[in-house]
């Protein structure tokens, strides 16, 4: 899989590709992330990607020329399944679009900056808005990377223990199960009996219905999906 992240910050990405899961999915040719620096591809003398919005509104949004030409060059290069813009009024991130677009062969990320981009871009040139959630931040990066590393780290083969991704809060629409480790006693605190049995399928069951009780308690939104 490959991802393109296009953005006016690239030295806030780019660390963050390079550790952890993402970078080890890389290392493993499992996955490439590519940074684009959207000023590259300003054909103005000092960089700018931005201007102020025509109807006298306050900030600043970014314009389509760049947007255009970054883009462009990429699809001339592969075909894309999906050009993604992270707006903050965009479809919820939820566990099936990361699980949905870990299945995808190539998808741009275009970071949003300033006011926004002009909405000539997302009527012509973005495939799906995503946002992570009702919240506004200074800019798409963390969000671009929230994006690459839920949809990175299940692609087959990148976490060691594939089980432990599948087990993972909001897959089927349900939170994980409570989990524990060494001492199985701690400060007269126990670790769950079943949990020390050895019997795996009533440790599943008590899993399963461990984590349809935190959903109904803590997300019971979740099982409206069910």
């Amino acid at each position: 899989m490959r991802i393109d992240i296009i953005t006016v910050l690239p030295e806030l990405v780019e660390p963050f590709m390079k550790e952890s899961i993402v970078g080890r999915a890389q290392k493993k040719g499992l996955a490439e992330v590519h940074i684009h620096n959207l000023r590259d591809y300003s054909t103005n003398r000092w960089r700018r990607v931005d201007d102020y919005p025509f109807g006298g509104s306050a900030g600043m949004v970014m314009q389509c020329e760049p947007i255009d030409l970054c883009i462009s060059k990429l699809k001339s290069e592969r075909d894309y399944d999906e050009i993604i813009f992270t707006a903050p009024d965009g479809e919820p991130f939820t566990q099936p679009i990361a699980n949905e677009l870990s299945l995808k062969g190539n998808i741009i990320i275009l970071c949003g900056h300033y006011k926004g981009i002009d909405q000539r871009i997302r009527d012509h040139i973005i495939t799906r808005e995503i946002s992570i959630g009702d919240y506004v931040l200074t800019g798409g990066e963390l969000a671009a990377a929230v994006m690459a590393d839920a949809i990175v780290r299940i692609i087959p083969g990148v976490i060691g223990d594939e089980q432990s991704a599948l087990n993972d809060s909001f897959q089927d629409n349900l939170l994980g199960a409570p989990v524990y480790t060494r001492p199985a006693e701690y400060k007269g605190w126990k670790v769950p009996e079943v949990l020390l049995s050895g019997h795996e399928a009533k440790i599943r069951d008590w899993e399963l219905q461990q984590s349809i009780e935190r959903t109904k308690r803590l997300r019971p939104d979740l099982l409206k999906n069910k």
